[in-house]
């Protein structure tokens, strides 16, 4: 059987003049953990480029190629994407990349390819959906624990509680409270037009998974599941909810052949 093809939304490293590695060119990478995640379920991952402005192959030529959408980590979500002012310099995000982002998911959309978000990929989908977001956990949320702790990164644990009943709580039976990792200083504000909360952080409410309702598979969570280790039972198995993703990309796929 031919493997599923996923794209991968691209990280972006903006030119800089004073970088000593490609001096003043644009890089656009992927984080590894997170595609070998996807290939170790059988699919093959390709990071989707963005095209130069009036160039032959737009953004719709990779979304006709490629089966699903994966929203990878990486840089804020700019507040200009969601009408509003930086409230800080060093919180003013990448927009460039939130347009790009946000026309592949309107496009995957559209063809009712499924769509999953990882952490930003939660963030932006939110913000592709009308929704807004606190630029700021630890300000704009006082009380609130610390959601991205640079010294311990990806060591940084909490719990999360699913919404009853929920797509997660269905698949994650007999379970209603996991742990899991948390890299992130901005949240959901404004829940999206269409979009469903799935699960929340039990310290302090923050939402932590979102549903699309209808007929195209759209999910998102919050937290890193490609860096949770399959064999630690302390920490919620990704897995399966990666499984879930591939099997609707599946379904997607195979009624495309059915009716084309």
């Amino acid at each position: 059987m031919t493997p599923l093809r996923i794209g991968l939304s691209a990280n972006f490293i903006h030119a800089d003049p004073q970088r000593p590695l490609f001096k003043g060119k644009t890089l656009k990478f992927v984080e590894q953990e997170l595609s070998q995640w996807i290939m170790n379920e059988g699919a093959l991952a390709y990071m989707i480029p963005s095209p130069s402005p009036g160039g032959n192959l737009p953004l719709e030529a990779f979304v006709q190629d490629l089966d699903g959408l994966v929203l990878q980590g990486g840089a804020d979500v700019s507040p200009l994407s969601y009408g509003e002012t930086p409230m800080r310099p060093e919180w003013s995000g990448d927009r460039v990349r939130d347009e790009y982002e946000i026309s592949l998911i309107r496009m995957f959309l559209a063809q009712g390819k499924p769509v999953f978000g990882v952490c930003r990929g939660l963030q932006i989908l939110n913000v592709a959906m009308g929704g807004s977001l606190f630029q700021d956990i630890g300000t704009q949320l006082p009380g609130s624990r610390v959601h991205r702790d640079w010294e311990i990164y990806d060591q940084n644990f909490h719990n999360i509680v699913f919404s009853q009943p929920s797509h997660l709580a269905s698949l994650y039976q007999n379970t209603t409270t996991t742990r899991v990792c948390s890299v992130h200083h901005q949240s959901i504000n404004t829940l999206g037009n269409n979009l469903v909360v799935e699960a929340r952080s039990t310290d302090d409410n923050v939402v932590e998974a979102i549903r699309l309702e209808g007929p195209t598979w759209a999910y998102a969570v919050q937290w890193h599941p490609e860096w949770h280790a399959p064999d630690d039972n302390a920490l919620m198995d990704g897995r399966i909810l990666l499984r879930d993703f591939l099997a609707a990309v599946k379904r997607h796929k195979d009624n495309e052949k059915v009716n084309p």
